[in-house]
This record gives C-alpha cells, sequence and structure tokens, in this order.
C-alpha cells in the first residue's frame, strides 16, 4: 500500500497521482507494490530487498543512476502489557529513497514518525526541497528515540516501586525486557549516527548551507539520545543486580527462619518419644502427663532464647 505526497506552500496534503517533487510512502508493500517500484518508478530490486529486511543496517548508498538509499533504524512500540503497564520497544528499519524527481519511503509497518508528516503535525515541510525533508524525517527519529526513553524510564522508575513492596519475579522480568529495548536502542542509535556522519560529508546528498544547521540539531540529538540510552541501561542493570541480590537475601532469611520453626517443633516430638515407648520404669514420672508437657516447653523456650541471641528468630 502506498499514497502519494506533496507539499503546498510548506503543508503536506495527499495527492492522486505521481508528480515531480513528490513523496510517496509505501507501508508493507506487496508484490504487486514491489513490481510497481522497479517497473514504474525504476527502483534498483536491491534497494527494495533491502528496505523489506528487517534485519538490516542503518546505511547510505547510491546506485550508478544516482540514485541515494538511507536507511535508518526507528523505535517502534512492540507490545503493550497492561499488568504492571510495561511497554517493550523494538527497532524497525525505515528507508528513504531519493532521486532527482520524488521521495521514496518504505517501512514495514505504520510509524508515527511518518505520520506526524502526513497528519501535518510538523510544519514547513517542503517535498520539492528534498535535503531539508530527509533532515527533517531524521530530526523526528532521533526526537521519537528521547521521547520512548523517557518513556521506559518512567516505566522502570513505576517497576521499582513495585519491586520494593512485592520482590517477585514479575517485575525482575519486566526490567529484563526493559533492557532489552535499551539494547535495541542503544546498537541502532549507534549505527543511525555512523550513517549520518556519512550524510554529513556531502557524498551521497548534496547539503546546503542552510540545512548545516538542521543536520547539526539531528546529530546533536542522535549523540542525546545515545547517551540516554548508555545511562538507563546501566542503572537498569544495577538495580536488577542489586534486587536480584535483595530477593535472594531475603530467601536465605526464610530459609533460616524456617530451620529455627523445625528445631523448636524437634524438641518435644524427641521428648514425647520417650514417654511414648512401651516401657514401664526408668523414665521420671511416666504417670504424669503434665511432665513430658512441661519439659518439652521448658525446652523450647530455652531453644528458642538462644536463637533470639543468635539472631536467628
Amino acid at each position: 500500500m502506498y499514497n502519494i505526497y506533496k507539499s503546498f506552500d510548506g503543508k503536506i496534503q495527499q495527492i492522486e497521482t505521481i508528480e515531480k517533487d513528490c513523496w510517496i510512502n509505501f507501508v508493507d508493500p506487496d508484490e504487486k507494490d514491489t513490481r510497481f517500484l522497479t517497473e514504474q518508478l525504476g527502483i534498483d530490486p536491491d534497494f527494495i530487498r533491502s528496505s523489506l529486511d528487517e534485519e538490516e543496517m542503518s546505511r547510505v548508498e547510491t546506485d550508478d543512476n544516482g540514485t541515494t538509499l538511507i536507511i535508518v533504524d526507528i523505535p517502534a512500540p512492540e507490545k503493550e502489557e497492561h499488568v504492571g503497564n510495561t511497554i517493550l520497544f523494538e527497532t524497525l528499519p525505515l528507508s528513504i529513497i531519493v532521486n532527482k524527481d520524488y521521495i521514496i519511503t518504505i517501512c514495514s509497518d505504520e510509524n508515527a514518525i511518518l505520520k506526524a508528516f502526513t497528519d501535518g503535525v510538523v510544519k514547513q515541510v517542503h517535498t520539492n526541497m528534498k535535503t531539508r525533508f530527509i533532515l527533517q524525517i531524521l530530526y523526528r527519529v532521533a526526537s521519537k528515540y528521547l521521547f520512548y526513553l523517557k518513556q521506559i524510564d518512567k516505566v522502570s522508575n513505576y517497576v521499582e516501586r513495585q519491586l520494593h513492596r512485592s520482590m517477585k519475579n514479575k517485575e525482575l522480568i519486566q526490567l529484563l525486557d526493559l533492557e532489552k529495548s535499551l539494547v535495541f536502542f542503544s546498537t541502532s542509535l549507534k549505527a543511525n549516527e555512523i550513517t549520518m556522519q556519512k550524510i554529513r560529508r556531502g557524498k551521497f546528498i548534496r547539503l546546503y548551507e542552510e540545512d548545516e544547521d538542521l543536520l547539526e540539531d539531528v546529530l546533536i540529538e542522535t549523540n542525546q539520545a545515545i547517551e540516554m540510552s548508555n545511562i538507563y541501561s546501566n542503572i537498569l542493570s544495577g538495580t536488577m543486580d542489586a534486587f536480584a541480590s535483595v530477593i535472594s537475601n531475603n530467601l536465605n532469611i526464610v530459609m533460616k527462619v524456617l530451620a529455627s520453626i523445625t528445631i523448636l517443633m524437634a524438641i518435644p516430638n524427641i521428648v514425647t518419644s520417650f514417654y511414648g515407648m512401651n516401657i514401664t520404669g526408668g523414665i521420671p514420672m511416666d504417670h504424669f502427663w503434665w511432665f513430658p508437657a512441661a519439659i518439652s516447653v521448658i525446652a523450647i523456650c530455652v531453644a528458642a532464647w538462644i536463637l533470639i541471641k543468635k539472631d536467628m528468630l
């Protein structure tokens, strides 16, 4: 499925036919769309295969016809669990193909980054100014990473507060999922930064003087997102180790208490077992039931006092 857009006075509008300086947005293209890309638009099949590969790393290259392919990884919510309000994230490759006539974007799923352009959230968009339009997309990518990183931080703080109360494995698993999302973010952001540094050299797309500030902003936002993902990942890793140690320590305390209770319960068993034998004589006061009970109570009190003194109860 694809839609065609073009800017008029800085505003994006959807049009019906392909025109010069338009933007063609493909979402999860099928075989028919692929044939249209190769046969009608003349896009290199290798570019299309790379665009549809979910494991494709961020990169930029140009073919013999002067068409440039830019692949960047974009963040996307993977699933949402209402229990614990945990949100998991993944990264998807977004391809930007640009030539002298139009710009093509290809993504395997709808995403909030391009939707911001189609919904008119991003102002002053000019599809005829291809370099600036590409940089605006890259800026939205970096900004979305920062937005999701702040969400991850909020969710991790929530899960940490839950851990203080429950100390269950469920919260640790949620933190593990968040840490996995941060690893995806960090890896993708570093690859995106390398791609943007290549774009900065001006070898693949033509850079204009008025676009230098925007490109600088894109790099700053990307570097900030890299630093934030590294910091949050380190904090999460330390938090998980700390809570894992706390949970293990709590288990040791429980086992110690249970062992102490077992010792206390064994004392009356030992005493009463003597009086339960079919033996006459040799056992003091074997005709008085209260005597073994009293001995048991005294022994339990003495054992409990010893365990308390040794901080085992």
